[in-house]
């Protein structure tokens, strides 16, 4: 049942005014339309205290044709898929998705990175006694240990045996959510356990956390997740294919978030119901907002018989999205990225990208960016992804489309600047093929951009004058 039952919903878009503003990609361009309060996305963050800037300039071909940056910024390959791992356990596995910076002792950074390996996955993450869930799963997470010169110290197996790990979410105890994208259930593609979960990852001593999967958080296809630092409920989207598509929901934990571990011992998992807003698609306009955003409890968490997007939630139904993927906390508020929707699929509309807010002081939900149609976008299948704070006081959105790649940069007045282009041609030169940007983090002295391109997959560390 709903733990509240208000429902005092405003259909109607808040006062803002509308922008669009355009991003400079050689001969290429995006624009995006923003709420004109765009600021209160960073508001109460340190981000919010930079001024932030207009553009870092065009981008400069890479001569080794890796990753073009701006004048000004230079790039060192951490790791890449194939290469031997620096503890002697295997091979880099491939399909680097989502990861996190997480601060270490002496000055030092552990970036914890995802695999999306599914059952055929190219290279496999190896097996290790004691991280391994399922034998038969090729995804996990591995961990690299850098310096404060962004030198690797080490570079390991953090969990291994899972499947699909597609994004997740750091933690204010300084470890890791990864989460599965998947349902399948054992018997299914060889698995020998049932798939679908997240699993907590320390990269400080992976063993202390081990493969345990938490399963009161639910089982669907997941993407990623954010922690309200203060209540410790942490938000999840579901990255569902076909329709019925996602949904956004919310883990209530039993025990007070505190270490490692906390989150086994259980909790309510619920799911957005936003009255009237079956599908979020169907909002278009920046600024709407929406008031007496109810939660209602999953009736079966572990989906035993049926995927829980398929589950009865009463007679007023529940609110689904397709492409639920990025997720974030940010001051006050969790925000969560809707990639696309696409009527043709099963959506009530069209659009290429969506960047939500909801305040749980509130319990409202806000539209705070639309990426197109009406747009004018010209980038091909241009679709925002994973998101991050950035020092310079905006946001940075990993691009997951079809054609060129692109980390974009989003200011906190609304303009939106190419920060990195992927220069690795995976196709041909009569067809032409980018990897997707995944995984974008900054260090926690802000100095550093890590990202990873997800095929070949590879994790760079990006340097410059990110305050100038």
């Amino acid at each position: 049942m709903s733990e509240s039952t208000a429902a005092t919903t405003s259909t109607t878009p808040t006062a803002a005014t509308r922008r669009q503003v355009l991003a400079r990609t050689g001969a290429l361009g995006v624009s995006i339309a923003f709420a004109g309060s765009l600021p209160e996305l960073f508001a109460g963050t340190a981000a919010a205290q930079q001024l932030g800037h207009t553009d870092y300039g065009p981008l400069i071909p890479d001569p080794k044709g890796l990753l073009d940056l701006p004048k000004g910024f230079r790039y060192q390959v951490l790791s890449r898929e194939g290469d031997p791992l620096r503890s002697g356990e295997g091979q880099v596995p491939s399909n680097h998705d989502g990861m996190t910076a997480l601060p270490g002792r002496h000055g030092r950074v552990h970036l914890v990175r995802n695999h999306e390996n599914r059952h055929n996955g190219r290279i496999p993450v190896p097996t290790v006694e004691g991280l391994t869930y399922d034998p038969a799963g090729k995804g996990g997470c591995t961990a690299l240990t850098l310096d404060s010169r962004n030198k690797v110290l080490s570079e390991r197996v953090a969990i291994a045996g899972t499947a699909v790990n597609c994004a997740g979410g750091p933690t204010p105890w300084g470890t890791w959510l990864t989460c599965e994208e998947t349902e399948d259930k054992a018997g299914t593609n060889g698995y020998t356990k049932d798939h679908g979960f997240i699993f907590e990852v320390d990269p400080a001593d992976p063993h202390r956390s081990g493969a345990v999967p938490l399963t009161a958080m639910g089982r669907f296809q997941h993407e990623a997740i954010a922690v309200d630092p203060k209540r410790g409920v942490v938000y999840e989207t579901e990255d569902a294919f076909e329709r019925p598509f996602g949904l956004f929901y919310r883990f209530l934990p039993k025990k007070a978030p505190g270490g490692p571990g906390s989150l086994r011992a259980g909790g309510r998992l619920q799911a957005m119901r936003v009255p009237g807003v079956p599908d979020l698609s169907s909002i278009q306009e920046t600024g709407a907002c929406f008031d007496g955003v109810e939660w209602v409890d999953v009736p079966d968490p572990l989906a035993v018989e049926t995927p829980i997007r398929f589950q009865d939630f009463g007679p007023k139904g529940i609110t689904h999205a397709q492409k639920l993927e990025g997720c974030y906390w940010g001051g006050r508020s969790v925000y969560f990225v809707s990639s696309f929707a696409r009527s043709a699929e099963g959506s009530a509309a069209d659009h290429f990208g969506q960047i939500w807010r909801y305040d749980p002081s509130s319990r409202r939900l806000t539209l705070v960016i639309v990426f197109g149609p009406d747009t004018d976008i010209q980038l091909p299948g241009e679709s925002p992804d994973n998101i991050c704070l950035a020092p310079s006081g905006g946001l940075m959105v990993c691009e997951d489309g079809n054609g060129i790649q692109h980390v974009y940069g989003v200011t906190r007045r609304g303009q939106v600047y190419a920060m990195a282009r992927n220069a690795q041609n995976i196709g041909t030169p009569e067809e032409p093929e980018y990897g997707e940007f995944a995984g974008v983090a900054f260090s926690p002295d802000g100095e550093t951009m890590y990202v990873n391109c997800y095929t070949p997959g590879t994790t760079f560390a990006v340097t410059g004058p990110w305050h100038r």
